[in-house]
């Protein structure tokens, strides 16, 4: 096969999301796949599929197979079926739920178990997920990183709301599945842009300015 065939190829990996109930698996994988967030939430039941073709490094064809498996998994049956041949794990955790976090012990332990004696080492990935939600963050960014040191993961962190690293989390793991490294441009192509919401207060909701005795200036919200 010559070169401008190999890379016209089309590789297929499979990547499993895992990790407790509201944490934000399902939300990744759509607004991964459609470019979609939706604010219903409905638990996963098993597991669901999603299939997105992307191109790594301008020229690298691939089909991304996304398998979001329930956060109910774990006491399952099915779980190590659910896993059995993933080339890439991902971890996912909620920023602002600890317990989220405190799980991923489990099932880091479950997925390396699942996959005792697979051909080929597969990448396992750290997820920060609703970085939107800043203010209330419990884990800190610190925190995560010595996870992902302790344990040999690669590192991300991600909205599923807005967006925000989604794309780029992805082609790293594609890259990474590939045995390549994205250049910072191409790194910067996979930037989602976030637009700040911008919030309309009626009038009557403004804080109003109250009028001391020594003519001072303060606000009250009222």
């Amino acid at each position: 096969m010559s070169d401008s065939e190999d890379e016209a190829a089309e590789r297929q990996y499979k990547i499993v999301l895992v990790g407790e109930q509201q944490v934000g698996k399902t939300a990744i994988a759509l607004r991964y796949a459609t470019n979609v967030y939706s604010k219903n939430y409905s638990p996963t039941t098993g597991v669901d599929f999603y299939l997105k073709r992307t191109t790594v490094a301008a020229n690298k064809n691939c089909a991304l197979k996304l398998w979001d498996i329930s956060g109910k998994a774990m006491q399952g049956r099915m779980l190590d079926k659910y896993i059995f041949g993933a080339d890439a794990v991902m971890l996912v955790y909620d920023v602002t739920n600890t317990a989220s976090f405190e799980s991923l012990e489990d099932w880091l332990e479950t997925a390396r178990v699942c996959l005792v004696g697979a051909e080929r080492r597969p990448s396992m990935a750290l997820v920060a997920n609703k970085i939107d939600l800043e203010h209330l963050r419990c884990i800190k960014s610190d925190r995560h990183h010595k996870f992902a040191q302790d344990h040999g993961l690669l590192t991300y962190a991600v909205s599923a709301k807005t967006g925000e690293g989604v794309n780029l989390c992805m082609q790293k793991i594609s890259a990474d599945l590939l045995g390549i490294r994205l250049s910072k441009q191409e790194q910067e192509q996979q930037q989602t842009v976030v637009r700040a919401e911008i919030v309309k207060y009626r009038e009557s909701d403004l804080p109003r300015p109250v009028q001391t005795s020594n003519a001072s200036m303060v606000c009250s919200v009222m």
